[in-house]
């Protein structure tokens, strides 16, 4: 499977670059930076001392020779890689966050042309705890009181993250109700009693933090937190791969890393 890595000069680039590489599966033809990068006529694999043969590129069109490309970049950026994917049918592995909703409506209409796997966090592990959080939140729904933390990085642009995010979201769905409805972002003065049904975000931005995400069920006497920690973006890297593969015989269709995971389950 041929595989096209966006924002190959940046951490996360280059880490998915290492990560196709070291794989035995996969083949990097493709390598896309900005125009203004630095990297811009480099081999991709100069970080890491090997010669690829893939030279970083800005050129969109190079993307006819993938079967899918991986973004990680920002939603201008990727929705810019998106129309050229749906240009040359690759399939499109996005794990960009801060979507506007109309910006994720765009998402939507290409993936009636292409297969899109969409997911604030391709972290196997946020995904199984997505999973439970949904369990404990149809258990929890009466006597206890939902809150989401995360903390990332200084450098992390929105917030809260696309992960803190989809945890809310799932908590809200399993209690039947929109999450803008019952969210409250932010604590301020003197605030009055906590309303019950409600979902509390709290953010932490500061050094090298990768990821930090931890939802608290607190009930009285008792507390239940359910927490996923990154200590490495291979973790990212690793679920784009198997995203990547759960594509590799998609026609069209926008799916999920809940689908990734359970393929069987998908029509």
């Amino acid at each position: 499977m041929r595989i096209a890595i966006a924002g190959a000069d940046g951490r996360m680039g280059r880490m998915l670059i290492e990560a196709v590489l070291n794989s035995t599966d996969l083949t990097l033809t493709v390598a896309l930076c900005q125009s203004q990068s630095p990297a811009l006529g480099h081999d991709a694999g100069a970080f890491l001392g090997r010669e690829t043969g893939v030279i970083i590129s800005d050129d969109l069109s190079q993307l006819a020779h993938a079967d899918c490309l991986i973004d990680f970049t920002r939603p201008a950026g990727t929705l810019t890689h998106l129309a050229a994917c749906v240009q040359h049918h690759t399939h499109c592995i996005i794990g960009t966050t801060g979507f506007s909703d109309e910006e994720k409506q765009r998402i939507h209409q290409a993936a009636e042309r292409i297969a899109i796997v969409f997911a604030p966090n391709m972290s196997v592990g946020v995904n199984v705890s997505l999973q439970l959080i949904e369990l404990a939140a149809k258990l929890l729904e009466h006597g206890f009181d939902a809150e989401v933390f995360e903390a990332h990085h200084r450098h992390k642009v929105d917030a809260p993250s696309g992960t803190a995010l989809a945890m809310g979201e799932t908590i809200a769905q399993a209690w039947g109700k929109p999450l803008n409805d019952i969210a409250d972002w932010a604590r301020h003065g003197e605030t009055g009693a906590r309303e019950t049904g409600h979902i509390g975000f709290s953010v932490v931005r500061g050094g090298d933090i990768i990821g930090d995400h931890t939802v608290y069920f607190c009930g009285e006497g008792e507390r239940i937190e359910i927490t996923h920690r990154s200590s490495s973006r291979s973790t990212y890297a690793q679920g784009s791969l198997r995203a990547a593969r759960f594509l590799n015989d998609k026609q069209k269709g926008l799916y999920t890393m809940q689908d990734v995971l359970a393929p069987a389950q998908v029509s």
